[in-house]
């Protein structure tokens, strides 16, 4: 029984600290869960509260071993799609508000995501790597997994369409191939069921709408459309960021904003016109790498310490992020009126934990959020002793 009451005391003075901590953040205590949160309607989600949602899957499983960077096609799909779940599982671990078991599904508070892994898995990537064969089983793969760990979790699931890489406003052949791509990739992924779409990481605005129609045209649930915006501050089409969101969101986008090539900084100046510009929801999900005004994409990064090469793919690890710059970008896009939000490539499961806490959520993996009160020197617990403690300023 005394075990019971301290670990009981311990639960309940972890539990004050991030009320605290999210006191002055200024965020609000999660609330429980209720019916009303466990809706798949993505813009009933919105309404009621942030969404988060992880991207950059392909970063994540390059560094664990399982994609090559260069062509950056998912092809782990096929040779270990138990890594694509668990990966899934890990990223569910830091978004959830709090999970429970309820029969043999674990059902969640608040709004999180479970976005397909059929980034770069379109007709044209298939083919620079010599896998057209393998096209439709592949998004069919990567559509199953990410529909599993969704109707297992609660979260909504998202069906992902990207980039063609061949868009070209002045080559007719060009456009009927992309149309082609999105109306394809729309297709399986209605057939999976998906909750809604996400376009992203899209340079041309012409080729975002593009997309946007084949959501439209073939299926019956909202659209989230993300532009890419590189070292330029106009799109290759010649728009600025807010131009380009108001033209999306007239297209009957629900969603519109940026995701990816810019980090935090360079990016939040583009979210705070965008913000300005439109009445719909805001999409915010940047690189957690730290970009600047004079390299302000993640492509666009040289190391000084390597020759000024440039840092993009394999050599951004001096560049990324802390937890605590990610959760300050998030509590700061929220407090713009900003409510859909993520992290993108080179994220991972930590980063997406600090973005889900700073605006207010305690995912299940915050059990583990930094408590340095017991650590071995910098503790201020009474029982760290104080030779320890006392040696601080030598270490």
């Amino acid at each position: 029984m005394a075990a019971r009451a301290r670990a009981t005391t311990r639960n309940s003075a972890r539990s004050g600290r991030r009320s605290a901590a999210r006191k002055k953040a200024g965020v609000s205590t999660p609330r429980k869960s209720t019916a009303k949160a466990e809706t798949r309607d993505l813009r009933a989600r919105l309404k009621a509260g942030p969404v988060i949602c992880a991207e950059g899957y392909v970063f994540e499983l390059e560094r664990r071993g399982y994609l090559q960077a260069g062509a950056f096609v998912p092809e782990v799909l096929f040779d270990h799609p138990e890594v694509v779940e668990q990966l899934h599982l890990d990223l569910v671990h830091a978004q959830l508000l709090a999970m429970q078991v309820i029969g043999e599904r674990l059902r969640h508070v608040g709004a999180r995501v479970t976005q397909a892994l059929t980034y770069y898995l379109h007709r044209e990537k298939l083919r620079v790597i010599g896998r057209e064969k393998d096209l439709v089983p592949m998004n069919r793969a990567a559509l199953a997994i990410a529909r599993k760990v969704a109707r297992r979790t609660g979260t909504l699931f998202a069906g992902d369409l990207c980039n063609t890489n061949i868009y070209d406003p002045t080559d007719k052949s060009s456009l009927r191939e992309v149309e082609r791509i999105f109306a394809e990739q729309v297709g399986w992924a209605v057939d999976a069921g998906v909750d809604y779409f996400v376009a992203e990481t899209i340079a041309w605005v012409g080729e975002a709408l593009m997309a946007l129609e084949a959501i439209r045209k073939y299926s019956k649930v909202p659209a989230v459309v993300t532009l890419a915006i590189h070292r330029e501050i106009l799109t290759r089409d010649g728009f600025t960021a807010a131009q380009a969101c108001q033209q999306l969101e007239a297209a009957g986008a629900d969603v519109v904003g940026i995701n990816c090539h810019r980090g935090p900084k360079t990016m939040m100046p583009l979210l705070r016109e965008i913000r300005a510009a439109v009445k719909c929801d805001v999409a915010a999900l940047p690189v957690p790498y730290r970009t600047s005004p004079e390299q302000p994409s993640f492509m666009s990064l040289t190391d000084p310490c390597c020759g000024n090469a440039r840092a993009f793919p394999v050599g951004l690890d001096p560049f990324l992020c802390t937890r605590q710059e990610i959760f300050d970008f998030g509590r700061e896009a929220f407090a713009q009126g900003i409510r859909y939000l993520g992290v993108c490539c080179g994220a991972g499961p930590h980063h997406i934990r600090a973005l889900a806490e700073s605006v207010g959520r305690e995912p299940p993996a915050s059990r583990f959020s930094a408590d340095m009160s017991r650590h071995a020197f910098f503790g201020t617990d009474r029982k760290i002793r104080k030779i320890q403690t006392d040696y601080r300023a030598k270490l």
